[in-house]
Parts: C-alpha cells; structure tokens; sequence
C-alpha cells in the first residue's frame, strides 16, 4: 500500500502541471489571436506580403533564469551542508558556479546576489534560517 504522503505530494504535483498546461493553451491561444491580428494588419498595408517568408525568431530565455523555487531550495541546501555561515555573496557565488554562469560578470553576480538575499530573507520569516551581521554589507547565514 502506497504511502499517504507519497500520493498526496504526487496528486498536488500531478493538480500543478494540469494548471500549468491550461494557463500555456490559454496563452497559446492568446498569441495566435495576436498574430492573425497582426497578419490582417500586414495584408492591410499591403495585401501581396509573404507573411510565410518571415522567419519566427527563436526565444531563448536568459541563462539566468530559474524555475520557481529552485534558488530557496538550492540556498538551503547550501546552508545544510555548510559548517559555518556563509555570505549572501558566497551562496550567489556559489549558485552561479553551480549553474555553470559566469562569475567574474560583476553585473550578474549583483544580479544574483540579490536573489539570493530574497530567498534568504523569505526563508529567515519562514523561520528555516538565521541570519546575523556579518563584515561588510553582507549578512552571515546559517540553518
């Protein structure tokens, strides 16, 4: 017999995609209204337009990017396996070579520092974690 909780974090998991796969068919919808929209708006201005020869321009999203979620979990899994506190610098530092980004891009270390100290901080008023003054501008963090 299958475990209570084990089913129920599946059911949530499972009720979560179906949410997902709604809202992306909505969306879906939503951009080819735009583009038939757009392409009545094109032949408007000139009805003998190829609209096929042009080329849909790739998205990719910044390499930056993370899903929902995923930096909380990753600080604190950092701060579970650190010995000592660690800097809101260090575990962006830290995130960023674990995601393989470049960390001599000041601007992106900025970046994640501050969302690592969001996550820090949303963690810290959950009650998870503690954090105290540290050198610097940089609090010092621990579970």
């Amino acid at each position: 017999m299958a475990e209570p909780h084990v089913i129920a974090a599946l059911v949530k998991r499972r009720s979560d995609l179906t949410g997902e796969i709604e809202h992306s068919q909505r969306r879906t919808r939503t951009l080819l209204e735009d583009l038939e929209h757009l392409d009545a708006t094109i032949r408007q201005f000139d009805p003998d337009y190829k609209l096929e020869d042009i080329r849909p321009k790739g998205f990719r999203p910044p390499s930056d990017w993370a899903s929902r979620g995923e930096v909380s979990r990753t600080v604190l899994g950092m701060l579970r396996q650190a010995s000592e506190p660690m800097t809101t610098r260090d575990i962006a530092l830290a995130i960023m070579k674990r995601r393989g980004l470049n960390t001599a891009d000041d601007k992106m270390v900025r970046k994640m520092t501050k969302r690592a100290g969001v996550a820090l901080r949303a963690q810290r008023n959950n009650g998870l974690i503690s954090s105290q003054n540290g050198t610097g501008l940089y609090m010092m963090w621990t579970m």
